[in-house]
């Protein structure tokens, strides 16, 4: 099976902000149990995997907005590890706010402070989601995971 590559260029001040802003929204969501921010989480990110990385919604509001005033240097993505990354945190989301409306409490919350980690991590660069769609698409490790 292949896994296709394609670098795009982004501004790194609106990646930056995409992926924050959403860390922060999830955090916001536990700490405050508002668990309404929950589901707007989920159509960021799935906006963004169907719009792509240049045309999602967080950095499109950036790059028309603030990087028009302070523009920032540009950063190489991989566009189909973030659509991947994406993808993932969609259903994760998904996860999240079926527990949460359906059975609530502990299982609902403890599930969104899994989720809000995982997206702190994402947020501080070391994105696992992305990782793994490179590392079955370059084959220099992960080679159980490509049959090899």
């Amino acid at each position: 099976m292949e896994f296709p590559q394609e670098s795009v260029k982004v501004p790194r001040a609106a990646f930056a902000f995409c992926r924050y802003t959403v860390m922060v929204l999830l955090w916001a969501a536990f700490l405050l149990r508002f668990r309404e921010l929950v589901p707007a989480v989920v159509v960021i990110l799935a906006l963004s995997a169907l719009l792509g990385i240049r045309r999602a919604p967080l950095v499109a509001l950036y790059t028309h907005t603030v990087h028009r005033l302070w523009p920032s240097a540009e950063e190489q993505v991989d566009r189909c590890g973030l659509r991947f990354a994406h993808i993932l945190g969609t259903l994760l989301g998904v996860v999240c706010v079926a527990l949460l409306y359906a059975v609530g409490g502990r299982v609902g919350w403890g599930a969104v402070f899994v989720f809000a980690v995982l997206k702190t991590i994402s947020a501080a660069g070391l994105c696992p989601a992305s990782k793994l769609y490179s590392c079955m698409a370059g084959g220099q490790c992960c080679a159980f995971l490509k049959g090899r």
